[in-house]
């Protein structure tokens, strides 16, 4: 039987408006964005917020790349539900919506550079998360955008991080949203939010995945699918391999193996535990979104995470 924890921790920041894509920091600091605010913000270990860069749009995942700037998936904005209590959650695509792409930007200035806006003519449509694989290049989600009675088939990307190359790796795929890497570089982790499913591909080059024969619907191998409603957003990995894949509606961090067993299940004060980044003192601390009343926990974690590529 599954073990289910509480996902108890100290409460580094509150009120943030809809935080996700935390990245650790080497002093401490934690870098997130902020998607109604359309920011990306640095919260100390006093839980002072400060406003690193104003993107517009909807800043989504983020991740350091080789050259020290903070890469951004920005999925061009949302429209958004205010209720009671400071509940905040989105709803489709933003009215004014700016078009989805990917930004680099200065942690020391806040200048803003877009890398991509686009893969062989096909427009970008809501990037949403990122991973980089250590040699200068990174994968990335695009989950689409809903509109009206219509609803984009997502794909997976890959880019160069000087701007020189970007190849579409995955297509179709149903709203792909967390993305992450094995501990030896080699297998490509992608979740979807509305099936809840857990794939992975292996990586054969720059860009390039051996896919799976039909019926896998794009290729990938179904590493793991969560039973009832349950939605699955963002993602980190463990030293040892496991995937830790942020769980909406039920609230939590479902813990799940290479091998696609439940390892456990660490539940969230609130239905909307977004996202999950580890840092600290031997990669041992967990900070987690808790995003429509707009929480950053940092959580002991029982084993170490697997520390990124550029992470400082």
């Amino acid at each position: 039987m599954t073990a289910t924890l509480k996902l108890k921790g100290r409460e580094l920041a509150k009120g943030l408006r809809f935080p996700e894509g935390p990245i650790a920091m080497a002093d401490g600091a934690v870098l997130l964005v902020e998607i109604e605010r359309g920011t990306l913000s640095r919260v100390d270990q006093k839980g002072r917020i400060e406003v690193v860069a104003q993107t517009g749009g909807g800043p989504n995942g983020a991740a350091i790349g080789p050259d020290g700037k903070c890469y951004l998936c920005n999925n061009g904005g949302f429209n958004w539900h205010h209720e009671a209590g400071g509940y905040l959650r989105p709803s489709g695509r933003a009215d004014d919506y700016s078009g989805g792409r990917i930004e680099r930007v200065d942690l020391s200035t806040g200048r803003i550079e877009v890398l991509y806006r686009e893969c062989d003519g096909v427009p970008l449509k809501g990037p949403n998360d990122i991973v980089f694989d250590g040699k200068r290049g990174f994968w990335f989600t695009d989950l689409g955008k809903v509109y009206g009675r219509q609803m984009d088939r997502g794909a997976v990307y890959y880019g160069r991080a000087d701007g020189s190359l970007i190849r579409e790796a995955v297509f179709p795929i149903i709203t792909p949203n967390g993305v992450g890497l094995s501990p030896d570089g080699n297998t490509l982790y992608v979740a979807e939010t509305e099936t809840c499913r857990l794939w992975s591909f292996r990586i054969t080059g720059e860009g390039e995945l051996n896919k799976q024969a039909w019926p896998s619907p794009h290729g990938g191998k179904l590493v793991a699918g969560l039973p009832g409603y349950q939605r699955f957003d963002s993602m980190a990995v463990e030293e040892n391999g496991n995937v830790c894949v942020a769980t909406l509606i039920r609230g939590g961090i479902s813990v799940i193996s290479p091998a696609g067993e439940l390892v456990e299940f660490h539940e969230a004060p609130e239905h909307y535990c977004t996202n999950i980044a580890f840092g600290g003192a031997g990669m041992r601390k967990a900070y987690v979104t808790l995003s429509n009343y707009g929480t950053l926990l940092e959580v002991d974690w029982p084993r170490p995470g697997l520390r990124l590529h550029y992470q400082n």
